[in-house]
């Protein structure tokens, strides 16, 4: 018998076994059945809830804006005349979509030089820690997870002269957030799960 056979059987098994989970949870409009599938993603959100006291709800309705709960989501490529590639459309990455200097600014503030926006330890923590940048420069509280999501999306800066006002876009995608959070929020209420 072979061996490239053993030696590929072997390798599929070790990077299955060693891989992350990057794909989104199947069902995004259930509370209750995400937190069964993807307890892990629950635990990182009711870490960062304790940390930086972001309800775990506001939490995953800004994930499942930002990346629909794909770990390793990036924005489209951009393209020249349909078919020369410029490279992608910002340096966003990951479940909380963190552009690289905010993620530098989060790792120097936190000391978590090793974190990485494909895992949803680090990414929840980044939208605890930022939506607690929110509070503290604009005054938002950490239930208001309309206004937070703006204060993400346009920054604390944008947030602050009202940039998001000539979004209506933005002010739709917000109000969702908002919506889903509560949304969420009475799900995770009714779970039989032990959780709650």
């Amino acid at each position: 018998m072979s061996r490239i056979p053993l030696i590929i059987a072997v390798a599929v098994l070790l990077s299955a076994c060693g891989g992350r989970e990057f794909s989104a949870p199947r069902n995004l409009d259930d509370a209750c059945a995400m937190q069964s599938e993807r307890p892990k993603y629950f635990a990182a959100m009711r870490a960062s809830e304790r940390k930086w006291g972001i309800p775990l709800a506001v939490q995953a309705a800004i994930i499942h804006a930002e990346s629909r709960f794909i770990g390793d989501a990036q924005t489209p490529v951009r393209y020249a005349l349909g078919v020369i590639p410029l490279g992608r459309q910002s340096s966003a990455l990951g479940y909380s979509q963190a552009l690289d200097g905010t993620w530098d600014e989060y790792r120097r503030e936190t000391g978590n030089r090793r974190a990485d926006r494909t895992d949803i330890r680090d990414a929840t923590d980044f939208v605890g820690w930022y939506s607690n940048k929110s509070r503290e420069r604009n005054g938002i509280a950490l239930n208001d997870a309309r206004n937070l999501y703006l204060a993400y999306h346009d920054g604390h800066t944008g947030f602050a002269r009202g940039t998001y006002n000539s979004k209506p876009w933005l002010l739709e995608v917000a109000d969702r957030v908002a919506s889903r959070s509560v949304m969420y929020d009475q799900q995770l209420r009714n779970c039989r799960s032990g959780w709650w």
